[in-house]
């Protein structure tokens, strides 16, 4: 992450600079007409921001910050001539009907799941594109394999199906660190390609639910959540979907474990979150016990840390303690939910 510059001495906070969307190594930053121009549109109105900063250095480093990483990504985005397209078979900037949703594969900087756009690096994606109307086939999501029916592909605009229900909250695409310095723009015309390549799931929740009138907890599982991709130290070398992270990718990402202590030093309960993107561990755990738990003013002290792999993901785990007598929500009972802090 990248905080901008600070003058020696001075004592007043640094906004991060968030990641832009992931894009894998060595995979062309193809974009459509409207994303490339939504690029543009987002680098005038941080220059108009850069404008209005005066002679408040904090902010205007870290907005230039912001526009080396956007400049960046619209100097690689290579636009894709869609004229030229098979219009019947999916391929990027289609919209696609299939089991009566509709959804537009675009660039990763124009995908945004609550309104239909998926990314052409999306698991999704790749397994429609190259297909026909008609064509049926399945593939493994959250909720298990699902059977996929192709209904209709078109490059004339359709109504998108929002993905993500209302009471959910996906991440937005975050980006890496940068310098204050400037940089230059690069025009570049369409392209044509024939890609062949994208598992998009729905569902959402968070954590605690009532049940039979108790307060219980439950495990989050947001899978269109971007979560941040670690090192072993514990440092951000990019990000991915919630989803992506737990399908055997075994990309190492950080969670934080939080043990509940009594008086005695007993264990009486045990909560788990995911790091946030741009969070530390502490971070995010005090906003939970905040959040989710009702306590605040409590620090949590780091007990531990060890990578724990199972045959789906592989996480970075921060284990935490408190001592509290609070009456705080009941949590899931059962083996699964214990083996998670089996090497606590």
């Amino acid at each position: 992450m990248s905080r901008g510059f600070i003058k020696e001495g001075d004592q007043e906070e640094i906004p991060m600079v968030p990641l832009r969307a992931f894009l894998p190594e060595g995979v062309p930053n193809y974009v459509t007409k409207e994303g490339l121009a939504a690029l543009n549109q987002e680098l005038e109105s941080l220059q108009e921001e850069l404008a209005k900063t005066g002679d408040n250095y904090i902010m205007s480093n870290f907005i230039e910050a912001k526009m080396k990483l956007l400049i960046s990504r619209i100097n690689s985005a290579v636009e894709v001539d869609l004229s030229k397209a098979k219009k019947d078979r999916v391929s990027f900037g289609a919209w696609v009907r299939y089991n009566g949703r509709v959804v537009r594969i675009v660039g990763v900087d124009e995908a945004d799941i609550n309104k239909g756009l998926i990314s052409f690096t999306s698991p999704l994606a790749k397994a429609l594109t190259g297909k026909k109307a008609g064509a049926v086939f399945e593939m493994k999501g959250a909720r298990g394999m699902e059977r996929i029916t192709i209904e209709e592909v078109t490059f004339v605009p359709m109504a998108l199906t929002q993905m993500v229900s209302d009471n959910s909250t996906p991440s937005t695409p975050p980006s890496a660190p940068a310098s204050t310095t400037a940089a230059t723009t690069v025009k570049k015309g369409p392209v044509q390609i024939d890609q062949s390549q994208l598992k998009i799931s729905e569902n959402a929740t968070d954590s605690p639910a009532k049940t039979d009138g108790s307060l219980r907890f439950e495990p989050e599982t947001n899978v269109m959540e971007f979560l941040p991709i670690v090192n072993e130290r514990g440092n951000i070398v990019g990000r991915a979907l919630y989803m992506e992270l737990h399908n055997g990718n075994k990309m190492l990402h950080p969670v934080a474990h939080l043990h509940v202590l009594n008086g005695k030093g007993e264990t009486i309960k045990r909560y788990w979150w995911h790091v946030a993107f741009g969070d530390t561990p502490e971070k995010t755990l005090k906003r939970k016990m905040q959040e989710i738990l009702g306590l605040s003013g409590v620090k949590p002290l780091l007990k531990r840390q060890y990578i724990r792999e199972t045959k789906t993901e592989k996480e970075l785990v921060y284990v935490f303690t408190i001592v509290s007598e609070e009456d705080l929500p009941q949590t899931p009972e059962g083996k699964d939910y214990s083996e998670v802090f089996e090497k606590d």
